[in-house]
């Protein structure tokens, strides 16, 4: 028996769970804590809300609120969620509780003590009119590096690299919209470049560590670790503990890794359990890939210089987009959790964000996809068998498990595959593939139906009764093992089914081979999967993409809306303001999630503009390469899609092109 210390990545309290959330990090995490329960393990399933960071008090000063309050809104928001995904944590907290400030402190303080942290002066944004430094989200401006505007202190959402506040182009307060000054503030550092080895060998000796966490590990190592900024200038997060020092708190990303130990010991306290047995015996972190980095190279060293064993694992999974485009809250392109339970059940969300794909690939959520899988494999395939099995037994044999005698070879072959099924998806579990488990389990339904198919027991029963009886028995077998294999997937579904089993709920994983005793009564079945019916898949998918419509027109696409916005009478003036020149067309891919836009780049002479235009389905890329065209370029920027957009080219309303290939490249249209 092992004791094992199972997190989760701390969910952000800014927002509740979507299912991006759910798909890379607490079902996964779910499934392999239920599973290691069931085989007798002991499990300490942590989980916290991340509460600090300028985020959450960006939004707070937005509505006139404390931080503390934006933060327990959505705690309470992120608890419903989980909960109604049936996520087992035996322990899920907040980095805003005591206990949490006291072990953050200390642990700085250890590390400070061994002159793992230091001091040094670095140069920060400062407004002037607020009074105060601009840490991260606090500031917006022009990316230096790709010159796209909205990018924050820390990061540009256009091209995706990390910032320093401090290479903004024209930034701007967040609060008052002035322009901040640069001015000196000493900040505190962890010297994370002196684990560069130690961590490298961390890395290649961890033989059980999954290849996309190593591999993207790796990369940044190679680059070498540079020291990392454990300090911010706010109000809102927990002080650093040195005297003297005010105004100052250390980094979310210095503190917030830390509730999962605070989290445990608010257990420990609980049970009278000594949450380090559990992480000193296995630690397995399960987390999205956006925080890898975090994981696997800052937070083991920060526990390597605290003295603390390392995790034993670190589980990513990859992203999930939406109807093949990226997910983003602030277009409102989501699926929140909580509107998604109130119509379906949580067990068909589990069940299909598993399936779909390996944790270590992308995968996509689509509406048609989801009800195809739900109404092909779980009605279709393991609904039927369990319906069929269940409805023929009480037919035929008055609800009681009939005889095994005699068996022929459909059946010998049938009766080992059930023996085989616990431990082949117990063992796909154990190594991190639950999909992979949970098809095999797809898999033996198959053969279910088809072996009952086969069997005819509805003939069988009037020409040879033992037959149907040796069938009727193996597929009762096989429905036993289903109740107990599927519980750490769909625990709904699989408690449903051994209530109509009439077996006990709380079963172990190797009960799963103890056979059902000839003359066991089971109880009266009832149709475990409904099938989703395509009009409401539809109208899913509407009420999807009325949210893409919207960001379209707010957007002022005339492209996609085929120009209607131009019937408003223009003077000669309004005229005279637009810029149209000859473009050439150097570059021309489709843009994922759009039937229509491309993404073009275009040569005006003096430069070369990136512009997004709704002629999909008029023109393939291929045949738009040369072609040159009438372009719009003195438009604002725009993000179509996501995609940024410095222009327009002119079409007809039919997305006909106003091409001149007789015109100079840069030469005006007027």
């Amino acid at each position: 028996m092992s004791k094992i210390f199972i997190s989760c990545a701390l969910p952000y309290a800014n927002g509740p769970c979507h299912l991006g959330h759910l798909r890379s990090t607490y079902i996964p995490a779910d499934i392999y804590a239920r599973y290691n329960r069931m085989i007798d393990n002991e499990v300490l399933l942590v989980g916290a809300t991340d509460e600090h960071g300028t985020p959450i008090a960006v939004k707070a000063d937005k509505e006139g609120k404390k931080p503390i309050e934006i933060a327990t809104r959505y705690h309470k928001m992120i608890v419903n969620d989980l909960k109604s995904c049936d996520i087992s944590f035996d322990s899920f907290t907040r980095t805003t509780d005591e206990i949490h400030y006291k072990i953050a402190q200390n642990f700085f303080l250890d590390l400070y003590g061994k002159d793992l942290i230091y001091e040094k002066e670095i140069k920060q944004l400062y407004c002037e009119k607020c009074e105060k430094f601009l840490p991260d989200r606090y500031v917006e401006g022009i990316c230096k590096y790709c010159k796209s505007e909205g990018a924050r202190g820390d990061h540009c959402e256009s091209c995706g690299r990390h910032l320093d506040v401090v290479d903004l182009i024209d930034p701007k307060c967040l609060t008052c919209n002035h322009t901040p000054i640069i001015k000196e503030s000493n900040h505190y550092f962890f010297r994370l470049s002196s684990f560069q080895k130690s961590i490298e060998e961390y890395i290649d000796s961890n033989k059980e560590m999954p290849a996309n966490v190593k591999n993207y590990a790796k990369n940044w190592l190679k680059e070498g670790l540079n020291d990392w900024i454990l300090s911010r200038d706010m109000d809102w997060g927990i002080p650093i503990p040195l005297e003297g020092v005010k105004g100052k708190i250390i980094y979310v990303w210095g503190e917030a890794f830390l509730g999962y130990i605070s989290s445990a010991v608010q257990w420990s306290a609980k049970t009278g359990k000594d949450w380090q047995e559990y992480w000193n015996d296995t630690a397995i972190h399960f987390i999205g890939k956006d925080i890898i980095y975090h994981h696997a190279l800052f937070w083991t060293s920060l526990l390597e210089g605290y003295g603390c064993r390392l995790p034993t694992n670190i589980i990513a999974g990859e992203y999930l987009s939406l109807e093949g485009k990226k997910m983003s809250t602030s277009q409102n392109w989501v699926i929140w959790v909580e509107d998604f339970v109130k119509k379906y059940d949580s067990d068909l969300l589990r069940y299909y964000l598993t399936i779909n794909a390996p944790l270590s690939k992308d995968t996509d959520f689509s509406w048609d996809d989801f009800g195809r899988r739900i109404n092909d494999e779980l009605a279709d395939v393991l609904g039927n068998f369990l319906h069929r099995t269940f409805t023929f037994t009480k037919k035929f044999f008055a609800n009681k498990i009939p005889e095994y005698k005699n068996p022929n070879d459909d059946d010998r072959t049938f009766e080992v595959a059930i023996e085989e099924i616990p431990n082949t998806v117990g063992k796909l579990i154990e190594e991190f593939k639950f999909r992979e488990g949970l098809v095999e389990i797809i898999k033996i339904a198959k053969k279910g139906n088809k072996y009952f198919n086969d069997q005819e027991p509805w003939k069988a029963v009037k020409e040879d009764n033992q037959r149907a009886a040796n069938c009727l028995y193996l597929c009762n077998q096989l429905a036993k093992a289903l109740a107990i294999l599927l519980k750490p997937y769909i625990p709904n579904k699989a408690e449903e089914i051994a209530n109509i089993l009439n077996i006990p709920i709380d079963t172990k994983w190797n009960d799963s081979k103890i056979l059902l005793e000839v003359n066991h009564e089971i109880n009266k079945s009832k149709p475990l999967f409904k099938k989703i019916d395509e009009d409401i898949i539809e109208k899913e998918k509407e009420s999807l993409y009325k949210n893409l419509e919207s960001e379209e027109k707010n957007l002022g696409n005339k492209e996609e809306k085929g120009g209607e916005e131009m019937s408003e009478q223009i003077t000669i003036d309004d005229f005279g303001k637009m810029d149209m020149r000859i473009g050439e067309i150097l570059e021309a891919e489709k843009i994922e999630g759009s039937n229509k836009l491309l993404k073009l780049q275009v040569n005006i002479k003096e430069k070369q503009i990136q512009v997004v235009a709704g002629i999909g389905t008029k023109y393939s890329p291929e045949e738009l390469i040369n072609k040159k065209v009438v372009v719009l370029v003195n438009l604002p920027p725009a993000k179509l899609f996501g995609v940024k957009s410095e222009g327009m080219i002119l079409a007809s309303d039919s997305s006909t092109l106003l091409a001149c290939e007789d015109g100079e490249v840069g030469e005006s249209i007027r």
